[in-house]
């Protein structure tokens, strides 16, 4: 097998797909892929008049060019029905329905700014993101049109309702789909380039606030490069075809549209090079592997739990997953027991992982195939085709191959600030560089390790928790005197929420009274699903610190 770096070399050199050259901009230099369209409506608009199949929902099956038929006619509504904008905010708050997929690509089409809102989110996080991103347009199935009507209509947002039901009662002004995207319309004309802002992706905050990614059309572009890039490198690195199987890619959408990793890696990736895609309504362990089946899915691209729920299930040898090429994806670190299982239950499928996060549009270091049997807990080697990556002290120091600090990230990849919040913006990207938050150090060979993380934050099956979010919804229970929220490991969610909560004198308090008062204000996957009460203090060192890191001994000692 080649080295890294040589694949690398052959795949960005001088006239081929991937070329990559150094562009300087605002004193700082990245490597960037020089035949990447300046627009993601360039990309849409590649695919008008295939009539292959693109997604594949259910009994519902959409070629590319129904799917840009419906994509002309729905930005001729936001346009000339709705009035939007170069630089508007729409939303987007539903299932993984096909027309998540119209409705980003309508709105990053007329230059507006897709707002992906968490489909979990309660009516207080919705009423959060609609004040925060401003937002002109809120298109939602039923279940999200109901939550947020009332906070858009004290906004003056407008509401345009996908698949609503017949037996709901929704607030009036609602507009349904069928109403609104007449076919047979055209894309209006917009004036667009790679520096005009495409997305709103929303991130948990250490503060309990979400904080708004935004993202250009030119580091989506880039990220979409760089995802398809990583193909291309592997097969030099193997000296063969691509896949070698002479199948036709097919991706299964197993995670939420509204995640950088539904939307980037997977959605766009798919319409982009014109594969198929395979949507789920919701995960479901026996639906997955009966699809998988059915279409000769290729591409497996989740977090570590569901490829650990496909191999757990009693049906998992009844269903032909021969098709599987590549099982993996990121959001969460996979137990090296994971990795080898999956190594040996797919007659095809080699395992993947990759570190990426919503700040570098998911892209990240990757470890693939043979790499991650050899080093499983590493998440890949770096630098990248376009990223690179430095480890930094306290002071912010580099330091030397080997030693332990911060990682940061450099890459065309990263997102251009925080919605209207420079002072993230500042703490977060610093000279071109993003602070991940995580700890870690690069190995002689170049391989990452990602050891710990900076913040306060638990990954729940791909889902970021931020403790300080949850501790402060606990801490509105009267009954609560102080608390503190840590993760607990997990087999198949990789960590789960716990909490500790001493209980204020004379007043008691239940998991179950917790999980009712919690869940008007927290998104199910938030709620600690372990729970220890006590009446003596929480564990603090010296300077009245929590120490987080006794908890899990001292109150769960069965659980770790």
């Amino acid at each position: 097998m080649r080295s890294l770096i040589e694949a690398i070399a052959d795949v960005a050199a001088a006239g081929q797909p991937f070329e990559v050259i150094e562009v300087e901009h605002d004193g700082v230099t990245n490597r960037v892929f020089k035949n990447t369209p300046a627009t993601l409506r360039q990309f849409f608009d590649s695919a008008r008049g295939l009539e292959e199949t693109f997604l594949a929902y259910e009994d519902e099956e959409w070629t590319f060019a129904e799917v840009m038929r419906e994509v002309d006619a729905l930005g001729d509504a936001l346009v000339h029905h709705y009035g939007i904008k170069k630089g508007d905010r729409v939303g987007i708050a539903m299932r993984n329905y096909p027309e998540w997929v119209v409705a980003f690509g309508a709105i990053v089409s007329v230059g507006a700014i897709s707002v992906s809102l968490n489909a979990w989110w309660t009516e207080a996080e919705l009423d959060f993101a609609v004040n925060d991103s401003g937002l002109s347009l809120f298109i939602g199935d039923s279940e999200r049109i109901l939550r947020a009507s009332q906070s858009c209509t004290s906004v003056g947002a407008r509401l345009l309702g996908v698949r609503l039901k017949e037996d709901a009662t929704y607030a009036p002004g609602v507009e349904r789909w069928e109403d609104v995207v007449v076919k047979g319309a055209t894309m209006p004309d917009v004036d667009l380039d790679a520096k005009s802002d495409a997305t709103i992706l929303y991130t948990s905050g250490t503060t309990g606030f979400p904080k708004g990614a935004v993202s250009t059309h030119g580091a989506i572009c880039q990220t979409i490069m760089a995802f398809s890039s990583g193909a291309a490198i592997q097969a030099v690195r193997r000296d063969q075809d691509e896949e070698g199987s002479g199948q036709a890619p097919c991706f299964i959408l197993i995670v939420p549209l509204f995640h950088v990793t539904g939307c980037i890696p997977v959605m766009l990736s798919c319409f982009t090079w014109h594969f198929k895609l395979v949507m789920m309504y919701k995960w479901d362990t026996e639906r997955a592997l009966a699809l998988i089946e059915r279409h000769r899915v290729t591409n497996f691209v989740g977090v570590p739990t569901q490829a650990w729920d496909l191999m757990e299930s009693p049906s998992f040898s009844k269903y032909d997953t021969s098709s599987l090429t590549a099982v993996g994806g990121g959001g969460a670190p996979a137990p090296p027991t994971l990795v080898a299982r999956v190594e040996q239950s797919f007659t095809k499928g080699r395992p993947n992982l990759g570190y990426g996060m919503t700040e570098t549009n998911a892209y990240g270091p990757g470890n693939y195939g043979e790499d991650y049997l050899s080093h499983p807990t590493s998440t890949g080697r770096v630098p990248t085709i376009v990223m690179d990556a430095d480890i930094r002290d306290e002071a912010l120091h580099s330091l030397p191959t080997g030693e332990s600090g911060e990682i940061w990230l450099k890459s065309p990849t990263l997102i251009r600030g925080y919605w209207r919040n420079p002072e993230a913006t500042h703490e977060t990207i610093q000279n071109g560089w993003l602070r991940t938050g995580d700890l870690g150090h690069v190995s002689d060979e170049g391989f990452l390790y990602v050891e710990d993380r900076a913040k306060d934050m638990i990954i729940r099956a791909g889902e970021n928790v931020y403790s300080a979010q949850v501790e402060s919804a606990i801490y509105e229970h009267p009954a609560v005197y102080e608390a503190a929220v840590f993760g607990l490991y997990n087999e198949r969610l990789g960590e789960e929420v716990a909490a500790a909560i001493m209980v204020r004198e004379g007043a008691t308090l239940t998991t179950e009274e917790l999980h009712v008062f919690l869940s008007s204000r927290l998104a199910a996957y938030m709620i600690p699903s372990r729970v220890a009460f006590t009446r003596e203090p929480l564990p603090r060192n010296p300077a009245g610190k929590l120490i987080k890191r006794e908890m899990p001994v001292l109150y769960f000692p069965n659980a770790v």
